[in-house]
């Protein structure tokens, strides 16, 4: 197997549809990306799918399917059947010319400290309505390994980071590809070295949270009030003395590991410029463990939209450190994981690793997924 052709298919934890994405990789080198869509779901599916989260609570092992699980099993393929259908028929793409097709499903369960990790999704269904060789449940066998099932990304990361344009490439120091949605997440990529993954801190969260708070609006749009305000670097100081910050990876947070307690009594645009310059200063903070800094940083994810902490970024990277957004790059951020899902696929077709000691924790490179072919 040299070059394949890959769809890769992303339902994520936003529920609002299915991510299809191709590329040509051997498994190692992206060769050409694209083309991609987006496939919304139905209001009343996106219902079904909130009904399962609620009734997978109750699963103990990952072949159970309590309550409407199995039926929405089901549905949810058949619905990434008839995308894959829309895909190859908007673009004239023939169904023969695909090798195979990356299947994520939809998680319903994640629960790493028991090792634990489910993603709905018949790949065998999948595989006998599209024609087109599948292969799905990519997270399970980093679990065996002792790993967290996630992040898989990285590696794909790894794979875009030979494909820089020449304006950005940045020699032989380490590119990292931060992702800033509600937790802002790194990856760094070294040459000759696996990927080093893990959160590094508040993304948009407490952001968020604190315009809701204090405004009564969802989020701080493109970044305008924090823009009007004044960092507290004391405040950022503090936030940055938690013991998460001393901790290597790889590591993740919860929504409720960091409060707005230490920006309690601000002044609102003053109070969102703070919490902006902690997202900064926690992203450029996780490469203080590597011996050299990154010279590039590639921003993905709501963050991008937020000039205050893009502003941050840029200064507290300081002179000669290029912060692009993935858009800057050549990369698109809104198909990065559908993308990854279809390289992902090939790797595992070859029996090449999908995750890394660096990346999940788990206890050796190790390679996943369940291929499933057309009956």
């Amino acid at each position: 197997m040299g070059m394949m052709r890959a769809i890769g298919l992303m339902s994520g934890t936003s529920m609002d549809g299915i991510d299809v994405a191709m590329v040509e990789t051997d498994g190692i080198r992206v060769d050409r990306r694209g083309p991609c869509l987006s496939v919304p779901y139905a209001a009343d599916f996106r219902r079904r799918i909130e009904v399962g989260l609620a009734d997978a609570q109750a699963i103990g092992t990952r072949e159970e399917r309590p309550g409407t699980l199995a039926e929405l099993e089901r549905g949810l393929t058949m619905h990434h059947a008839d995308a894959v259908k829309t895909f190859l028929d908007e673009y004239g793409i023939a169904q023969d010319s695909v090798d195979v097709i990356g299947f994520h499903g939809q998680t319903v369960l994640h629960r790493p400290e028991k090792g634990l990790t489910l993603q709905i999704g018949d790949g065998s269904l999948l595989a006998r309505y599209t024609g087109i060789p599948v292969v799905s449940d990519m997270r399970a066998n980093d679990m065996k390994h002792g790993g967290q099932g996630a992040p898989l990304v990285p590696v794909y990361h790894a794979a875009l980071a030979m494909n820089l344009p020449p304006a950005l490439e940045p020699g032989f120091g380490p590119v990292a590809f931060v992702n800033i949605g509600g937790i802002s997440n790194v990856t760094f990529i070294a040459c000759g070295q696996p990927p080093m993954a893990f959160d590094c801190g508040p993304g948009n969260m407490l952001i968020d949270q604190w315009m809701e708070q204090q405004a009564g609006v969802p989020f701080d749009d493109g970044g305008r009030i924090a823009g009007e305000g004044n960092a507290d670097m004391a405040v950022v100081k503090r936030y940055l003395s938690a013991p998460f910050f001393a901790k290597d990876g790889p590591k993740s947070l919860d929504r409720g590991d960091f409060t707005l307690d230490g920006v309690a009594g601000m002044e609102l645009s003053d109070g969102a410029a703070t919490l902006a310059m902690l997202t900064a200063a926690a992203i450029v903070k996780s490469a203080e463990r590597l011996e050299v800094p990154p010279a590039l940083w590639i921003v993905s994810g709501g963050g991008v939209r937020n000039r205050a902490i893009m502003a941050s970024l840029r200064a507290v990277a300081g002179r000669g450190v290029v912060i692009a957004t993935a858009g800057e790059a050549g990369f698109n951020a809104d198909m990065m994981e559908a993308e990854a899902w279809a390289y992902l696929a090939v790797r595992s077709m070859k029996g090449l690793p999908l995750t890394f000691p660096t990346t999940t924790g788990c206890d050796r490179p190790v390679t996943g997924g369940v291929s499933c072919r057309p009956i």
